[in-house]
């Protein structure tokens, strides 16, 4: 599903218009950003868990030259869907 495709189907299911819709999600992954920026968990219910994790830094090895290299640490977005959302996609 495209972003296109989720406005128009989120605008037509809450009986809005698109411009409404479009708004509307970018006002929630606005904040969902803010909390993850300042440090902390942003948790949906029925949905599940936003969470900002440190990746340490780690070696891998090139798979064109073969050349081990060291890669830095870095802050990732991980996100832990709740059980039931796991049941519902089985």
């Amino acid at each position: 599903m495209t972003n296109k495709e989720f406005i128009a189907q989120l605008a037509e299911k809450a009986e809005m218009s698109a411009n409404e819709a479009q708004k509307l999600v970018r006002t929630a992954f606005n904040a969902i950003t803010d909390e993850l920026e300042e440090g902390e968990s942003v948790t949906y219910n029925g949905l599940g868990t936003f969470e900002v994790r440190k990746r340490l830094e780690r070696i891998m090895k090139n798979p064109t030259t073969g050349k081990r290299m060291l890669v830095p640490p870095k802050l990732v977005v991980n996100f832990k869907p709740y059980s039931a959302l796991k049941e519902i996609l089985k």
